[in-house]
């Protein structure tokens, strides 16, 4: 009898935050525009083009053109590739410390609330989608200093939900700052975006919190951070990587994609500058859904994941 049983039911699906009314969804995929710089209009549109359904960017010139990206969403829109409900945008405020203090969306001369505030009106205008503009999440791009300066960073990040943001997430934060963080505000973070490599032993503590609260953990750096379990020949990387991709009939890179998704609720930061790799990497998510009804790939699939697990010093996050 054919495998009916899908041991991680949402790889292929949005992940659904069930806190907002309606639930808001943050896709598993979400095209990443850092660096993209002249470039970013015409590869936010051609991601959305393809499929992808959420852009991630930040109020940070020294990476990101913001207003790029705008331009990019708005002519997806105006071409009627998608609707402005249907994709999932996120930026960030980026404090001073990861600017560059000759290009930066606020004046280094005022108060950090109102350099928040400035930013985020940046944004708003950069990120523009008329007739209804808000951002879907806002993300504090690193913690402050000193937890008392996150927390009163986040506290007027507060204030802007659910009027003109829809929720807040944090990036670039270790397990301790999380805590604290999680414990001090009153909206918490629906987000934790983090590199996902072997210098943070793959955010084992940091999932498992996630995990707990209900937190979506979204990984940039999958591929560049991890080529270990990629390898580079027939035989190297990890085992469960290549057989997945053989399999599924997908590369390793997508393998490895979908086996970070099947650590749990995980989206995952793709900024691929190709194509056909924006249309092959959401194919793979189709490809998944598919091989996992045939006989027998349920339990093949609940192997690589063990093994995937002990690969990255994890044992199953319940």
């Amino acid at each position: 009898m054919a495998a009916t049983r899908n041991p991680i039911p949402s790889i292929t699906a949005p992940l659904v935050l069930s806190q907002f009314n309606p639930p808001a969804q943050i896709p598993r995929f979400v095209y990443g525009t850092a660096w993209k710089k002249d470039r970013t209009t015409d590869l936010v549109f051609e991601a959305l083009r393809a499929g992808f359904k959420g852009v991630d960017t930040a109020a940070q010139p020294r990476h990101y053109r913001e207003e790029l990206v705008g331009a990019g969403i708005r002519k997806a829109l105006g071409d009627d590739i998608i609707k402005r409900e249907d994709i999932h945008i996120q930026t960030k405020y980026t404090s001073p410390s990861g600017q560059d203090p000759q290009n930066l969306p606020y004046s280094l001369a005022d108060p950090l609330e109102t350099q928040i505030r400035t930013s985020i009106a940046s944004s708003l205008k950069n990120l523009n989608t008329p007739p209804s503009t808000y951002i879907d999440t806002l993300i504090l791009h690193s913690p402050l200093s000193t937890i008392s300066l996150t927390v009163s960073a986040w506290k007027t990040m507060e204030s802007y939900v659910p009027h003109s943001i829809n929720s807040l997430g944090v990036s670039n934060i270790d397990i301790q700052t999380l805590g604290a963080l999680y414990d001090a505000v009153d909206i918490k973070p629906s987000i934790v975006q983090n590199r996902f490599y072997p210098s943070t032993g793959h955010d084992i503590p940091i999932r498992a919190f996630c995990a707990q609260h209900g937190i979506v953990y979204q990984s940039f750096w999958t591929l560049s951070g991890n080529p270990g379990l990629l390898g580079k020949n027939l035989h190297a990387g990890n085992g469960s990587v290549r057989e997945a991709a053989h399999e599924i009939g997908t590369t390793r890179e997508i393998a490895l994609y979908l086996l970070v998704m099947g650590l749990g609720d995980v989206s995952v930061l793709n900024g691929t500058t190709n194509q056909g790799h924006m249309r092959d990497d959401l194919a793979g998510l189709e490809k998944w859904r598919e091989w996992i009804t045939r006989e027998g790939s349920g339990a093949r699939w609940e192997s690589w994941m063990e093994r995937f697990r002990a690969a990255i010093g994890q044992e199953k996050l319940d």
